[in-house]
């Protein structure tokens, strides 16, 4: 296990300037020439407004990233995107619009009648989108987890137009981390209000790209509703499962306390941050749903012990079972309470010690039977041959699961994963790529073999790498023939910010591309081919 006295992961929560215009990158090593497109990430790159700091690692301003691979030149360009949140926030010098874990004050120099008005209209929800970015039809939007999306040109970087999601669906939000069809339709899903008062999750459909070149958002639709397992308290959703067939969502103990969020809007100085809460005693609940005559399989009861979950890394069905492997966080204790800037910029000994008491994450493999017999009570249902996972009917009609363990070290998390997506999205696979985080610091690219739990490291001396996008060879028919990119921040280094790209099968460096800028931590991306030339 690597450490890092120096602390030099500091840098990469550190404010940046965006740029002018794309500025070129020093080549080492061979980028593959079947290789042209650009890699956008998404992450926070302004950590302060005046002398207002933002408090949490999600509450930095959204600042796009982009590194241009063409002709085997690579250039690098980044800009801040102009949400409300942004603009209204450089216009006055100071938080205007509530963050995640930063509260906005009314404006001091308003007048006790104006100030008090605002008091009463509510917080304003966050359009900050540094989450993620993601293609609907033919455009782009940068997302985070609230109602509004931001449309963006993926080439110039700029800001298009702010899009209010309940215009067109009821959700309250949906998550950043949407599945895709192999023809362009978008699956997601968010809490919203359900019958009578109660709440629940919906998950949607955004339809692919329009002949009639209309707006597809304007087509949406939901889908199929899941009921919440406590009437008032959803619980905070990030990512889901998508099988050829089925919807797999995992409703966790992590709670948004419905009371506290709205009286939270009347209350100087609430967050996002403070509605949450934990169940102690509910454990988390599987739920499925069919996809196509999409309806929710109400009879499924899947339960286990408690555990946090953001990413989902696949799903698959197998012989009358859905597999479904997750990065997870055991215990109810939510981690965001861990991903605060002050904590993450502590030195090193005490980062690690605040890591100590931190949820422990594990990479884990469920098995829930869709074929469910009543007599079986007591007996493992599981009969694939090549796990250990394991579902038991238990008398009052639910499936006790128990997972197997791909991966697991102390402090040490494989997150951020990927796979290959296109080929792999629901099916049967062996390989998924991810972040390796130590005591919550990025310091490594990891490769995992789901079947084998055999691993694979990149990791180099005060090196932080970002979520590793796989793109595979064109024409390849290997699961890992491809090229794994990351963004890693090297921060004592004459060019501290680099694009790396993996040989994805051996984890081998082929090329790294540097310049001359710092680089703050991005969260998730996408990689866009270049469009093929119509000649």
């Amino acid at each position: 296990i690597v450490e890092h006295p120096a602390g030099g992961y500091k840098k990469i929560f550190e404010t940046v300037e965006e740029l002018n215009e794309p500025i070129p990158a020093k080549i080492t090593g061979i980028i593959p020439s079947w290789l042209g497109g650009s890699l956008l990430r998404m992450g926070p790159g302004l950590f302060e407004i005046g002398d207002e700091p933002f408090y949490h690692l999600f509450d930095g301003q959204a600042l796009m990233h982009k590194f241009d691979l063409k002709d085997s030149q690579v250039t690098y360009y980044r800009k801040f995107i102009r949400t409300d949140a942004y603009v209204r926030a450089m216009t006055e010098n100071r938080v205007v619009i509530t963050e995640f874990g930063t509260a906005a004050y009314p404006d001091p120099c308003k007048n006790i009648f104006s100030r008090f008005f605002t008091y009463f209209r509510g917080i304003e929800v966050t359009d900050n989108c540094l989450v993620n970015i993601y293609p609907v039809g033919e455009d782009f939007y940068a997302v985070t987890e609230t109602n509004y999306i931001t449309k963006v040109d993926p080439d110039s970087l700029e800001t298009l137009k702010k899009v209010d999601l309940c215009k067109y669906l009821s959700v309250n939000g949906v998550t950043a981390h949407p599945h895709t069809d192999a023809d362009g339709t978008v699956y997601n899903i968010g809490n919203c209000f359900g019958k009578n008062m109660s709440l629940a999750y919906n998950i949607i459909k955004i339809p692919p790209a329009q002949k009639d070149k209309s707006d597809p958002l304007e087509k949406s639709q939901i889908v199929v509703q899941l009921p919440s397992s406590e009437r008032l308290k959803p619980s905070y959703v990030h990512s889901f499962g998508m099988t050829d067939n089925y919807f797999v969502f995992v409703e966790q103990p992590v709670k948004i306390n419905l009371f506290k969020f709205l009286s939270a809007w009347s209350i100087r100085g609430a967050t996002y941050m403070d509605c949450f809460e934990s169940n102690e005693s509910l454990g988390t609940w599987f739920h499925l749903a069919t996809k196509d005559s999409a309806g929710y399989m109400s009879s499924h009861k899947f339960r286990t012990s408690a555990f946090n979950i953001f990413h989902h890394i696949n799903a698959y069905e197998d012989q009358g079972f859905i597999v479904v492997d997750l990065c997870t966080w055991k215990g109810h204790d939510f981690v965001y309470n861990y991903l605060y800037l002050a904590n993450l910029k502590q030195e090193w000994e005490e980062v690690k010690k605040a890591a100590m008491t931190a949820p422990q994450p594990e990479v884990r493999r469920y098995v829930l039977p869709l074929d469910i017999h009543r007599e079986e009570q007591g007996k493992n249902l599981v009969s694939l041959s090549y796990t250990t996972a394991t579902a038991v009917l238990l008398s009052d009609g639910t499936i006790w699961l128990e997972p197997e363990v791909l991966f697991s070290g102390p402090r040490q998390a494989f997150e951020f994963p990927q796979i290959n997506y296109s080929q792999c999205c629901g099916k049967k696979y062996s390989f998924a790529y991810g972040l390796g985080l130590n005591h919550f610091i990025p310091d490594r690219i990891v490769k995992l073999n789901v079947q084998t739990k055999e691993t694979w490291v990149w990791q180099e001396e005060e090196c932080y790498p970002s979520e590793p996008l796989f793109v595979p060879t064109p024409g390849a028919t290997g699961e890992d023939d491809g090229v794994l990119l990351s963004i890693v921040v090297k921060p004592g280094a004459e060019r501290p910010g680099f694009l790396l790209v993996l040989d994805a099968m051996k984890l081998t460096e082929l090329a790294r591309a540097e310049v001359n800028a710092i680089i703050p931590v991005t969260l998730h991306g996408m990689y866009k081919p270049q469009p093929r030339s119509s000649s």
